[in-house]
């Protein structure tokens, strides 16, 4: 039976620590270790670390902020386990992720695998809407941990497991930023190590954020496309290129009012398509019309802040 290494590291968020914590407390599988790495923060976890230290198997250390790749590989040097869970702080575990995980590998023997994130019910609004336009098809092309996913599937840190032998051939993360999960994920898979997607190990992703953040968190996220191409040119793919097109297309749009009616009529047709398509389905699968509006939101930013982070990015490369 495998025993497993969870490494989390964190920057200034106790409180979000201390509920994913609480979620590992409950873990139906009971074979793992936790493995808390401050990367440098002014907020720290350690009484929290503390408070937990007579229900989980837990390790504690504090280093000078290096980024969450190197905070990652540090926690991988500390671990005993066979096989190495990476989890964002800000998530939440179900109660049967664990055994899902370990159930799943016995019977199909995997290097590497992730898992997609998910709304729980107790997430506010903003959270839900958020949820539904970082996982849709219709925003992301399922490329966070759903089988219908429109690339090539690659674990992603939030919620990713590795074996051993994955960080001892590979050597961890090389870069601990701006994509270091891509690039990461696709090292693994040049070493011919087997990778795949557990579908029913899903985390509840919190995104503590507002929408202001969240602008911000995806502006990063399209540098960090960008950046991952410096080291894979083919990396970026025709999906990424939707909130480009996107951004680009409601831009023509105000252009065509002043200089085509037809034109601006046919877009605006067209981009009235897209977001009642994006209302339904968030409403649907939600079952929530109220999240099914701020859907129409969210995925504005989303799309918007990724194609603006793509641009600044590539100015820069």
């Amino acid at each position: 039976m495998r025993f497993y290494s969870i490494i989390i590291p964190v920057f200034n968020r106790p409180d979000e620590v201390a509920e994913l914590l609480e979620s590992l407390v409950h873990q139906s599988f009971k074979k793992f270790e936790v493995i808390l790495v401050e990367d440098g923060s002014t907020k720290t976890c350690k009484k929290e670390a503390e408070q937990f230290a007579e229900k989980l198997i837990i390790q504690y250390y504090f280093k000078e902020n290096s980024g969450q790749g190197f905070s990652r590989n540090f926690g991988f040097e500390k671990a005993n386990g066979d096989y190495f869970i990476v989890f964002d702080s800000d998530c939440v575990i179900p109660k049967q992720y664990l055994e899902t995980v370990d159930n799943f590998l016995n019977e199909t023997s995997l290097d590497a695998y992730g898992g997609p994130d998910s709304a729980d019910e107790s997430f506010t609004l903003i959270q839900k809407a958020i949820n539904y336009s970082m996982t849709s098809i219709f925003t992301t092309g399922g490329i966070r941990g759903k089988k219908t996913h429109a690339s090539t599937y690659h674990p992603r840190s939030f919620n990713m497991g590795i074996s051993r032998q994955v960080y001892e051939k590979t050597g961890g993360y090389k870069i601990t930023r701006m994509g270091e999960d891509i690039e990461f994920s696709i090292r693994i898979i040049e070493n011919d190590f087997k990778v795949g997607l557990i579908e029913d190990a899903f985390v509840y992703h919190k995104r503590r954020t507002n929408l202001i953040q969240f602008y911000k968190q995806l502006h990063f996220f399209g540098r960090a496309r960008i950046n991952v191409s410096r080291f894979y040119s083919d990396e970026i793919k025709l999906v990424h290129f939707f909130p480009l097109a996107f951004l680009l297309g409601c831009l023509a749009l105000i252009l065509f009012w002043f200089v085509s009616l037809p034109a601006f009529y046919l877009g605006l047709g067209l981009v009235t398509l897209y977001y009642l398509l994006i209302f339904l389905d968030s409403t649907i699968k939600n079952a929530n019309p109220l999240v099914g509006l701020l859907s129409l939101v969210t995925t504005t930013i989303q799309l918007s802040a990724y194609a603006i982070g793509m641009i600044t990015e590539y100015l820069n490369k």
